[in-house]
């Protein structure tokens, strides 16, 4: 009898676990239909309720990028190849910004030329472009009263597109014992009038003046509306080919100082840049400070002061110019469209990288 018992006890037990199992695998059947029946009305039930579903979050960061203006939304871009030029310190901008634009409209194909006589800088650019040997040029200064009415002798005008801004740095050798001039020391020093340092606190060396000759001045130190203007630099004053030359020069020459670029010069480690004021009580840094020392580069090297630049306290800035020949022609066009194209947002935004300050 009790066999008979534990019998029946034993199949009830198996019974009881098959129906378990099988009640489990039925709700793990309906969970899995249930999940996948979910999954497939998930986008119908977002998109009738407003709920933001993946999708719909690309399609508006793409419909917010395309507000963005870029290289693609320029139009009138000429499908031709033009030769440009100038400044040369818009080196960077040639090897970051045009290989960017050339990239982006691959219609558009800019070649730079060197001017066949004097240094590339952004007067010999100008007056390539008054010749007809270039279709635009660009500048780090702005035009001259006498490269316009060169310009009208000739049938047309010239027009300046600012695309950008930079400083005009001073940069000496690293061992000379002198933090900053007033910009009113820096034209003496280039007139001649101050030919040793120890006439601006410095040791008792003399001058050494670097610069380009002004017929292929890149920048300028003498505003176009001052007295200044057009005055023969001193004797003092050794001419270069380049910024590259000057820098060699002045790794050699302990008394030697130069000015350029900003961005040119900056970065530079066998060089220092020199505080720079309109004042000897607002001397203000080209750089970021603190300064990197030069033995400290390259492994750091100094950053553009943009902040400066961009309020205007750095008191000498050279603002960066598309120069546009006024013709009605196919150079007017590019010109025209070259400007455009670094006044996008891309283009500011490229610009920055290239280490100078947008001006949108």
């Amino acid at each position: 009898m009790d066999n008979t018992n534990q019998r029946k006890a034993l199949i009830n037990s198996e019974i009881a676990l098959f129906l378990r199992g099988l009640i489990i695998g039925k709700v793990l059947t309906l969970m899995v239909i249930g999940g996948l029946l979910w999954w497939l009305l998930k986008p119908n039930i977002s998109s009738r309720y407003g709920v933001n579903s993946s999708s719909n979050q690309n399609i508006n960061a793409l419909s917010n990028n395309a507000n963005a203006s870029n290289f693609q939304t320029v139009a009138d871009v000429p499908p031709a190849s033009f030769n440009y030029g100038g400044s040369t310190a818009w080196a960077s901008i040639r090897q970051l910004v045009d290989s960017q634009i050339q990239s982006a409209r691959p219609e558009l194909q800019l070649r730079y030329v060197d001017p066949a006589n004097g240094s590339p800088g952004s007067s010999s650019g100008i007056r390539m472009l008054l010749d007809g040997k270039l279709d635009f040029a660009q500048s780090s200064r702005p035009l001259t009263d006498e490269e316009q009415a060169m310009a009208r002798e000739r049938g047309f005008t010239l027009k300046q597109r600012q695309v950008g801004m930079d400083g005009i740095a001073v940069v000496v050798n690293p061992s000379l014992k002198v933090s900053g001039l007033t910009v009113q020391q820096l034209q003496q020093i280039y007139l001649g009038q101050i030919t040793n340092w120890n006439q601006v606190g410095g040791p008792n060396l003399p001058i050494t003046a670097f610069s380009q000759r002004p017929e292929d001045a890149d920048t300028v130190i003498f505003p176009s509306n001052s007295d200044l203007q057009g005055q023969p630099l001193g004797p003092n004053v050794q001419y270069v080919y380049s910024t590259t030359d000057a820098v060699r020069q002045l790794s050699k020459t302990p008394g030697g100082v130069y000015y350029a670029s900003a961005r040119s010069v900056v970065f530079q480690c066998s060089v220092k840049a020199l505080l720079l004021g309109r004042t000897s009580g607002e001397l203000i840094p080209p750089y970021r400070e603190p300064m990197v020392s030069p033995e400290q580069c390259p492994r750091q090297r100094n950053q553009l002061n943009t902040q400066a630049i961009k309020n205007g306290s750095y008191p000498m800035i050279a603002n960066l110019f598309v120069i546009i020949k006024q013709n009605k022609g196919q150079e007017q066009q590019i010109g025209d469209a070259y400007a455009k194209l670094l006044l996008t947002d891309q283009g500011q935004k490229a610009i920055e990288q290239a280490g100078f300050v947008g001006v949108r």
